[in-house]
């Protein structure tokens, strides 16, 4: 029976804030994935999507992506086709960093944040950041292909004291704090 296990296949991560209070400096939090190699699952990224961009091969893409937390709904929304990444990669991982441009914020700073994975309908995680606080960015979600080349899910959110440039050198590292 283990054939007929399909493994996750195409994933969104979404983020959603409130907007800062009036008079305060805007809030903007960004959907950050890397892609790491089958030879180097915890080595440096193959590459990395954020704000404008999108993977080489068109299966990473940032839907929707705000500066302010403005708007209805999920502010920043990512799609990942994990099945149909090249058989080279093992591991993806997702995270959420908070811009530093107007002085430092960490999530402690940031309104109502929340952040959902699903596949389809079937939501595979919620969270509030409550458990990284004092973080200015976070990994959010993993994914890992196995030796049949199935997909699966590791939760949780680990907090990080990095900027945006630093984070997405280090987010896939094993060493997570």
């Amino acid at each position: 029976m283990d054939g007929l296990n399909k493994g996750i296949d195409k994933v969104e991560v979404a983020v959603k804030w409130d907007p800062s209070p009036s008079g305060q400096a805007p809030t903007d939090l960004d959907l950050v994935a890397a892609t790491y190699l089958a030879a180097e699952p915890y080595g440096n990224p193959d590459y990395v999507v954020h704000f404008d961009s999108r993977s080489p091969d068109g299966t990473i893409t940032l839907n929707r992506e705000s500066t302010t937390g403005q708007g209805f709904g999920w502010d920043e929304v990512m799609t990942i086709e994990l099945s149909r990444l090249a058989g080279r990669y093992a591991r993806v991982v997702v995270g959420v960093v908070i811009q530093q441009r107007t002085g430092r914020k960490t999530f402690v700073n940031v309104h109502n944040c929340a952040l959902r994975v699903r596949e389809g309908y079937t939501v595979l995680a919620e969270d509030d950041f409550g458990g990284v606080l004092r973080s200015t960015a976070a990994t959010v979600a993993e994914f890992v292909r196995d030796d049949s080349g199935e997909w699966s899910f590791r939760p949780g959110v680990h907090g990080y004291e990095e900027d945006p440039a630093s984070f997405a050198r280090v987010m896939g590292s094993l060493s997570e704090s």
